[in-house]
């Protein structure tokens, strides 16, 4: 049995978009999991079978008997977070399923390359809907049902836009970089409540999408000599979410490497 954090023991965390059983969402899932914290998470499988990497039909499922592995309870539920409705429905399903939450992971992401030439309405829309609109209004709801004087956390999960431009992916650079500045915002705003808000840039993160090519040229940009994996994020976000790091709100963190842009 993994060691335990007597700080996160029994406590209860959402983490959206742990759809792939290899991807980002699953680490963190598996990462808390190692530390006794319950577990509910949300997959969207139509978004990812659209996607290059795809999926398969068991993941989520392979993920949920993983997590319990640990000793801990987990459930999932499939939810668009595009939907306006879903932050309630997944927070009624939490506290029905487990209990109260603590922890809100906002891993879910929307991204398709698209540059300013093919920029359309419809694909700009399709990225707000869930990297700025379902984060905000999940975090909102989640905020609002807190009721602990402490121990609330939040992260959002971001990729580095303040650190350079991202070429030929202007939707997603956009509206995940609005998150960067929901996050310092919103830690003022819930602070009074005992909640702390944090982003992590995880960097480029092998979970499945990089081919050879990919991975050659993120090699000579690391001074690290190492590409990414989810296990690096989940470590951050799990000493983010614990009582040792009460005293951080407001951040955004880069857990990339000394990736170097440019």
């Amino acid at each position: 049995m993994p060691h335990r954090n007597l700080s996160l023991e029994r406590k209860i965390a959402i983490v959206t978009g742990a759809s792939r059983f290899n991807g980002l969402g699953a680490a963190i899932c598996t990462a808390l999991a190692s530390k006794g914290v319950d577990v509910f998470f949300t997959y969207w499988t139509t978004y990812d079978i659209e996607m290059p990497w795809g999926i398969h039909s068991n993941e989520p499922q392979l993920l949920q008997d993983k997590i319990i592995e640990y000793g801990v309870r987990c459930e999932k539920l499939e939810l668009d977070l595009s939907d306006t409705l879903a932050p309630a429905k997944l927070l009624d399903a939490v506290e029905e399923k487990l209990g109260k939450p603590s922890i809100l992971i906002n891993n879910a992401t929307y991204s398709v390359d698209v540059g300013y030439d093919t920029l359309t309405a419809e694909v700009l829309d399709k990225h707000y809907q869930v990297n700025i609109r379902g984060t905000m209004l999940l975090s909102a709801e989640f905020a609002s049902r807190f009721s602990n004087s402490r121990g609330g956390r939040i992260i959002n999960l971001t990729s580095g836009q303040s650190l350079g431009p991202m070429a030929g992916n202007i939707a997603y650079a956009t509206t995940k970089g609005a998150i960067d500045t929901f996050t310092i915002t919103l830690s003022a705003e819930v602070a009074s409540k005992g909640i702390t808000v944090n982003a992590v840039n995880p960097g480029p993160t092998d979970t499945g999408w990089m081919n050879d090519g990919v991975k050659d040229y993120i090699l000579t940009k690391s001074p690290m000599g190492r590409i990414g994996l989810p296990q690096d994020a989940a470590r951050l976000i799990t000493f983010l979410v614990s009582d040792e790091a009460e005293w951080i709100t407001g951040q955004l963190i880069h857990s990339e490497g000394g990736f170097q842009r440019g």
